[in-house]
């Protein structure tokens, strides 16, 4: 296999990992504002600090999974949809570019495409993995 492409592709999962751990710790760390963002951009509000450190546990098994390559159909997916969500979710912030930090969102869409990507290309993203 190429490898410079095992090493484009183990970069992508890398800094994808990077970025899904920050906020996934932020559920532990800071619960109150992980549900301040899960009522404000999903909707979903009173999510008390223990179900948000369930969540955070849950993503937190997910991500493992995903950096070490296990089961890559499914955690791959995952972290596809789980980001895809919430770059959709945003979307009155694409709406308004240029009040508040709201360009900061649209960094959202590179790390979609690099999510993309690694999905479909799950089969040969092997550099570091236990995944076959």
């Amino acid at each position: 296999m190429n490898q410079r492409l095992q090493i484009s592709l183990l970069s992508l999962r890398m800094s994808v990992f990077v970025v899904m751990l920050a906020w996934t710790l932020d559920k532990f760390f800071r619960p109150d504002h992980a549900a301040s963002v899960f009522d404000g951009f999903y909707g979903l509000s009173n999510i008390g600090s223990s179900l948000m450190k369930a969540t955070g546990l849950a993503e937190l098994i997910l991500l493992l999974g995903f950096i070490l390559g296990i089961k890559k159909r499914l955690t791959y997916g995952s972290v596809f949809l789980l980001h895809g969500i919430s770059t959709l979710s945003s979307y009155k912030q694409y709406l308004a570019p240029f009040e508040k930090a709201n360009l900061l969102f649209f960094a959202a869409w590179p790390m979609l495409a690099a999510c993309f990507v690694l999905y479909l290309w799950r089969d040969e993203d092997t550099l570091f993995t236990f995944g076959r």
